[in-house]
């Protein structure tokens, strides 16, 4: 079946800039489609794959992505969601198998194209030369999702449907913070630095932060684009 291009995509909630990272999702389920508006909110082009005519129909009432309506599988299908263009695919059905076989399609037309699978309980370490990442369903949310998609150096924890925000950062090597410790360094009020990324002890005065190591820390949303900022500069 060839795809179709679904006209509703002109009414997209916001013009992409033209140096704006494309991103295709396969899969236009509910986390399929919780992505998609994630990545979109961050200002990124999503294309949407999704097979069920009906469900193709659902997803592009959204109105956050191009809907192309057909098998991921198909080279034809990946060819119209112009991989060549796209930063990432990220392979969300409800097979494994299929999945995997998007990926490696994904790769054939489009060597350069970060590739993530959703995979099945216990292979999550099977399938590094087929997926660039995979993700088990347990673990599989929106926001994860959109974090390994984007290449962000931000990963998060507990997201944004929370009061308060628990992310994993990088320390940027020209960050304000970088080099020094938390004693030296002033966080905004509605922010704190719990741990490092290893969870090997609670965060203390003297403890430095370390360029292109990453901490845990607690954030309310008023003060997130402040966090980020000191410590991604």
């Amino acid at each position: 079946m060839r795809g179709t291009v679904y006209p509703r995509v002109s009414r997209w909630r916001e013009k992409p800039m033209p140096d704006t990272k494309r991103i295709v999702i396969a899969g236009g389920g509910r986390i399929g489609l919780r992505t998609a508006q994630e990545l979109a909110d961050r200002g990124y082009e999503i294309v949407l794959i999704e097979k069920e005519e009906a469900r193709s129909d659902e997803v592009a009432d959204e109105y956050v992505a191009m809907v192309l309506q057909g098998d991921a599988t198909a080279p034809s299908i990946l060819e119209q969601a112009d991989l060549k263009r796209a930063d990432a695919i990220a392979a969300l059905t409800d097979e494994p198998g299929t999945n995997l076989a998007i990926c490696m399609e994904a790769k054939r037309i489009a060597p350069h194209i970060r590739t993530l699978a959703r995979t099945g309980t216990g292979t999550e370490d099977e399938y590094d030369e087929i997926a660039d990442a995979t993700i088990l369903p347990q673990e599989l949310s929106a926001n994860t999702a959109a974090d390994i998609l984007s290449g962000d150096e931000v990963r998060t924890i507990i997201g944004t449907h929370h009061d308060l925000e628990i992310l994993e950062i990088k320390v940027a090597e020209d960050a304000p913070v970088a080099g020094h410790t938390l004693a030296e360094i002033s966080l905004p009020k509605g922010s704190l630095v719990i741990s490092d990324r290893n969870r090997t002890q609670i965060a203390r005065a003297d403890m430095e932060l370390e360029p292109s190591e990453y901490y845990i820390v607690g954030v309310e949303p008023d003060v997130l684009d402040e966090v980020l900022n000191l410590f991604r500069g």
